[in-house]
């Protein structure tokens, strides 16, 4: 499966970097630099969210607050400038919860699955991959995450 990760500061970098040592193929996109580590994993960096989407199934999202997450969506490089039809977003952003459900509708307009998954264990969790995360959405778009 090709996964995409947007959003590489203090956790997504950690996040991103276990997904590419388990052996994922990976595309990301971030606002600072990409971890050495990560692209010699090789992970492949890019400049916008529309493509990390284009080329992913899965993209994951690590962004600090509400607008950041709905700029990467529908900004004007944003994920839902290219299809997400047949598409999952998992938003692993703590943000809120009525932000979630707007974007989640949206996301789910356009044939696509959304899942809000914020993480709990910090900077530590993140690296050793021991992250808590709580996930909302429909059942059988978790089970295929």
């Amino acid at each position: 499966m090709k996964l995409g990760f947007i959003g590489l500061g203090i956790m997504g970098s950690p996040m991103a970097i276990n997904l590419a040592r388990a052996g994922h193929q990976l595309h990301v996109t971030t606002i600072g630099p990409v971890a050495d580590e990560l692209l010699s994993l090789g992970a492949v960096n890019v400049e916008t969210a529309r493509q990390v989407t284009e080329f992913a199934d899965i993209i994951f999202i690590m962004v600090p607050d509400t607008p950041q997450v709905e700029e990467v969506l529908f900004g004007e490089h944003g994920c839902a400038k290219t299809s997400l039809q047949g598409k999952t977003i998992v938003d692993m952003s703590s943000i809120s919860p009525i932000g979630t459900k707007r974007f989640a509708q949206r996301v789910n307009e356009m044939d696509a699955d959304y899942l809000d998954a914020p993480v709990s264990g910090g900077e530590i969790g993140a690296r050793e991959g021991t992250l808590s995360i709580m996930v909302g959405g429909e059942q059988k778009v978790f089970d295929r995450v």
